[in-house]
């Protein structure tokens, strides 16, 4: 029992029961549960969570970047690599081999059959002592006899300067300017069922002056110089221009002639109707003809001819990077051109 009669020091509170402080302690917490925001600390803990959820967005992000640049990187690196790298034979010079340069498809600037290609390829060919003859492995319709002519006289050219023999084997193809080519080398083996001659030069294109008046359509085009649009599709041709063209074909077919007879010289049967008229023979027939020296493929000549069975492929083809500064020009190109468009014509 308490004695009421009892005093309690100054400034002492009595303590509260046991029972008491529980039901206080519990009644506050029953009464926080249904609002948050009554319990303690709420608002540092969601400033936390906030803070730590925009640290991870800024971390993924950043990690994001770095793995995009890296990746930037390493494609420059690999079109760096492919641009300095050129192809170049890997087996020492020491070793004998036979050199092979393909010669594949249009023959035409730019192409992977251009004279610069070819030429390149030769060259490196030709510089390796361990290749004891360069053949080149032809599979081409033809194309520009410009690009064909300057590969011809290169073949002349190196084969007197390093001493080694050259020659040209062919696949399904070989006219026209890749027969032009090929009759600078010293033999030519084909496959029996090869297509080979086309000795001859054409102009081609369209007219459409007829469909322009059937349709009603005026071509308004003018001109400095009376042949200035000498072969314009929507112009016709008089029979001035029409010769001149003819002359210009024929020069350049007499001079595929003369290529063709000092290249293979007595081998040719001349008697052969229609050799330079621009047809064209089965492999077989070019044997008979004197077109072409025997049937063979490279390595028949590499193992018969040659006598080095070892076959190194030389050839010079556009890499990676040249692919795509050739698409960066052609951007820039197609820009530059819309941009002179839209500029104002001279009136």
């Amino acid at each position: 029992m308490t004695d009421p009669t009892r005093k309690e020091p100054e400034g002492f509170e009595p303590f509260e029961s046991t029972a008491s402080v529980a039901s206080s302690h519990a009644a506050a917490t029953n009464a926080g549960k249904g609002d948050p925001t009554q319990s303690a600390g709420w608002e540092r803990a969601a400033l936390e969570k906030l803070a730590f959820a925009s640290l991870n967005e800024q971390r993924t992000a950043r990690r994001w970047r770095t793995f995009v640049r890296l990746s930037w990187l390493a494609f420059f690196v690999v079109v760096l690599w492919f641009g300095l790298s050129r192809g170049t034979p890997t087996t020492a010079k020491a070793t004998a081999h036979t050199a092979v340069v393909e010669i594949k498809g249009e023959i035409a600037n730019g192409a992977d059959a251009s004279a610069e290609f070819v030429v390149a390829a030769m060259k490196t060919a030709f510089e390796d002592d361990g290749a004891k003859a360069v053949v080149l492995l032809i599979n081409s319709p033809g194309g520009s006899p410009v690009q064909a002519g300057i590969i011809n006289d290169e073949i002349k050219r190196m084969r007197a300067k390093y001493n080694k023999p050259v020659y040209a084997v062919v696949e399904e193809t070989c006219a026209s300017a890749a027969y032009y080519i090929a009759a600078a080398t010293d033999k030519i083996f084909v496959d029996k069922a090869s297509i080979i001659g086309s000795i001859g030069v054409l102009m081609d294109g369209f007219g459409f002056t007829g469909t322009m008046e059937k349709l009603g359509v005026e071509r308004r085009l003018i001109i400095s110089g009376e042949n200035k649009g000498f072969l314009d599709p929507f112009s016709p041709m008089n029979d001035a221009q029409r010769a001149h063209a003819q002359q210009m074909i024929d020069q350049i077919h007499d001079q595929f002639i003369n290529i063709v007879k000092t290249g293979r010289g007595d081998r040719l049967k001349l008697q052969t109707p229609g050799l330079f008229s621009g047809l064209f023979w089965s492999g077989q027939q070019a044997v008979e003809f004197g077109l072409a020296d025997q049937l063979g493929n490279v390595d028949f000549v590499a193992r018969e001819v040659v006598k080095a069975e070892e076959v190194i492929d030389y050839t010079r083809r556009e890499n990676v990077a040249e692919k795509l500064a050739k698409k960066f020009g052609a951007a820039m190109g197609d820009a530059a051109f819309r941009a002179v468009r839209l500029s104002p014509a001279v009136r």
